[in-house]
Order: C-alpha cells, then structure tokens, then sequence
C-alpha cells in the first residue's frame, strides 16, 4: 500500500483496479478473516520530526494493552464516500496516532521523551502549554514563573531538569520548528512568519540569522528544498 491510495505488488506491479474493492479497499476479498488499516502522513514538517525523532522504527501496541474502538470505527469509515469524507478519516487517524502513542509512552518500561513525561509537571507543564499556545509572546522566564505560581530559579530548574532546555532555549527551538512548517506554505512571507512565531524585533533579518545558526541553511533555502520553489 502506497501513499496516493496505490496498492502493487511486493516487485511494483500495479494492483490498483485489478484488486480494488471498493472506496480506499484493496484485497482478495471484502469479508476476509483479517483486515489491515493503513494510514500514511505524506508530508512531516520540523514539528512532527520531534516526534518522529523520539520513536522507534517499528512501534506495536498490542491488543492486550489498547482497548480502543477507533480501529473498529476508521475501518467502518474507510469504507464510505460522503461528504467530508477526507476530513474525517484525517481527523479519525490523528485520533488513532494519539491514542496509540500514549499507551506507548505511558508504559512503565516507556522511554518517553522528556517532554512528554513534563506534561505532567503542575508547574513545568503549565510553562509548556503556554509556549505552544502562544510562542509569538515575548515571554521571559520571570513572566512564566509569574504564570504558573513559581520563582524564576526554581521554574528554570525544574523546566531544564524535566526537558532537557531552558524555557528559553526550548522556546525558541518550538519557534523555529513552527517557522519551518510556516515556511512550507508558498504564499507566507518571512515577515508574517517572524511575526507569527514572536521574531517581532527586526522580523525576517532576526528570524533568518537565528533560523540559519540553528539549522545550517536560510529560511529561503529550506522553503526551496521542502517546496522545490
């Protein structure tokens, strides 16, 4: 099963029409003993490689320890053509990766990353919620410690042993992720860009030299190489 709703061979012969069963359906037949659900995210931009960078190859959540019936309802959904129909099958399968991942990562022998496991912090995960809410604010570590009811040197201590960064550091590594998958979009300038991820000092000349310390090329080279234009 390929991204583009292709289905072939294990050699690349095009099975598409020959083994086609309905809407999104391929098989030998339709009322088979087993059936397998494929979802495929064709495009993963600088915020879901965080994820991706934190995760194994293969990930496998065994029944017995996922009692979940969404499975069951995107498999009744893959099956129907009506309207919003795309819409909800994305949505279906967002759900499905959610639900997997945190049975995943909330097993006792879970090595999950760090700021997963600072979610659940009162404190630090609070100072989390508020720079993934709103990351164009100029935050400081004093107007976050204000926020969640914590001292300055207690909140970047307990933020940098939980995460892994300093609010601030970690804080602008989120706001060059978001300005990377901004910058995938052909219409977004590097100004609105700037402004929407909190650059708002010196705007695209402040983004660029930050983004090209950070991740080795320009804002304008990394849109060329994720859009070929």
């Amino acid at each position: 099963m390929h991204p583009g709703q292709r289905c072939a061979t294990p050699d690349g012969a095009d099975l598409h029409e020959e083994m086609a069963l309905g809407v999104r359906t391929w098989g030998t037949e339709p009322d088979g003993s087993v059936q397998m659900l494929l979802g495929v995210y064709e495009k993963v931009g600088a915020v879901g490689q965080r994820l991706l960078d934190a995760l194994p190859p293969v990930l496998v959540v065994s029944h017995d320890t996922w009692d979940s019936t969404l499975a069951s309802i995107l498999g009744r959904a893959i099956a129907k053509d009506a309207p919003g129909q795309e819409v909800l099958l994305d949505r279906l399968l967002d759900l499905l990766l959610i639900s997997v991942l945190r049975v995943w990562f909330d097993r006792p022998e879970a090595e999950a990353p760090a700021r997963y496991r600072a979610h659940g912090d009162p404190v630090v995960g609070q100072a989390l919620r508020l720079l993934h809410e709103n990351p164009a604010h100029p935050w400081t570590v004093a107007s976050l410690a204000a926020k969640t009811g914590s001292s300055r040197a207690a909140l970047a201590r307990s933020f940098t042993e939980l995460v892994g960064a300093p609010p601030l550091t970690y804080l602008r590594q989120w706001r060059l992720a978001l300005a990377a998958d901004l910058l995938r979009e052909p219409a977004a300038t590097l100004d609105a860009v700037a402004r929407q991820v909190g650059y708002s000092n010196g705007f695209a000349l402040r983004l660029s030299t930050v983004f090209k310390r950070v991740r080795g090329i320009s804002p304008r080279e990394h849109r060329h190489a994720v859009t070929g234009g």
